[in-house]
């Protein structure tokens, strides 16, 4: 690669600012959603991470991840995992019958040859739903487990890749019957956890007015190509963030572990996914760096559903909140340092 081709290729946040406001302009065109957690959402698909929502019925999970998969162009090439058909979006309804092969895929006799073919299951999806995940057996659950971490899915002995970009969007029942917890293994795989909400009596009128109608998403079309998402995804690594906040996470998520209503702190993954998530979302805002601000403006929803308190009645968000303000973000030095 030449000089040129090599200072053209380079991505600048700029440049990403603007495809992320045309592609968050996009999504709003079809669903209500605040600015602030709709760019919540993008940071986290490109900083590699999933998202977690838990909300009530009705309030646009499933058009939110829809609007996402179909806001992106993607090439002939990103269809396919291997030999293995890809699809730009997936739902998965999840009840509590549902079985790994359901998710995952399974081995099939194919024809009177008596060859085995793999049958993909839905998990093969750039853009992924899995809705109600905690009507899932803890059996089920952990069909996501290695998709998750490794980006890659293994059946009967034969692992498949799963290409960039790989977005799961979780939802997950506040209340009701047949419900099974996520495990903390599980819940800390996921880097925020969000809630959509009820829109404003404003917002409301529109999307009664709009979605009241079959034609709703006829003009509804791409803004973003799929390879600038995977080189979004490779710039996260570009973005600074000072040792010094570095440090101040670490402080903090040290300080999940000590808490006094905490049982189980937050993980050293937890930290990974706080710094990756900041640095994703100062690149869709236009910087190359992190600052404090971004960092606590994501702590709370990137942390609170890692820990485990004492009393299950306990608020975790108040407990991340408090942890976050009162962990100072310069360490405080020692006599002998402060005289050096």
């Amino acid at each position: 690669m030449s000089n040129e081709q090599k200072s053209n290729s380079v991505v600048q946040p700029h440049d990403v600012q603007e495809q992320v406001k045309r592609l968050c302009e996009n999504v709003t065109r079809v669903m209500s959603i605040e600015e602030r957690k709709l760019e919540h959402l993008v940071a986290s698909a490109v900083a590699g991470g999933h998202v977690i929502l838990a909300d009530l019925h009705g309030v646009g999970k499933t058009s939110l991840a829809r609007a996402l998969a179909a806001s992106i162009q993607w090439d002939e090439t990103d269809l396919y995992a291997g030999n293995v058909p890809m699809k730009r979006f997936n739902r998965i309804q999840c009840t509590v019958d549902l079985l790994p092969q359901d998710i995952l895929g399974y081995n099939r006799l194919n024809g009177a040859g008596g060859e085995m073919r793999f049958q993909a299951g839905p998990i093969f999806a750039h853009f992924l739903l899995c809705d109600e995940i905690n009507l899932l057996t803890p059996k089920t659950q952990g069909s996501f487990l290695q998709a998750m971490q490794e980006q890659a899915v293994t059946v009967e002995g034969q692992t498949y890749q799963l290409p960039e970009p790989f977005f799961i969007i979780a939802t997950m029942n506040l209340k009701g019957v047949h419900l099974f917890p996520l495990p903390a293994p599980q819940l800390d795989r996921f880097m925020i956890r969000l809630s959509l909400g009820y829109p404003s009596a404003a917002d409301e009128v529109a999307v009664v007015l709009q979605h009241g109608r079959n034609d709703a998403w006829n003009d509804y079309g791409p803004v973003v190509q799929s390879r600038d998402l995977v080189m979004w995804m490779q710039a996260v690594d570009e973005v600074e963030i000072h040792a010094e906040l570095v440090e101040y996470i670490v402080r903090c998520m040290t300080e999940t572990r000590t808490h006094p209503e905490v049982s189980v702190g937050a993980s050293p993954r937890a930290g990974i996914k706080l710094s990756r998530l900041s640095r994703a979302l100062s690149l869709i805002r236009g910087r190359s760096y992190v600052d404090i601000d971004t960092i606590k403006e994501v702590f709370v929803p990137a942390i609170a559903h890692r820990l485990i308190p004492h009393d299950p009645q306990m608020d975790v968000e108040r407990i991340a909140r408090e942890i976050m303000n009162t962990v100072p973000v310069e360490p405080r030095r020692k006599p002998a340092e402060l005289e050096a």
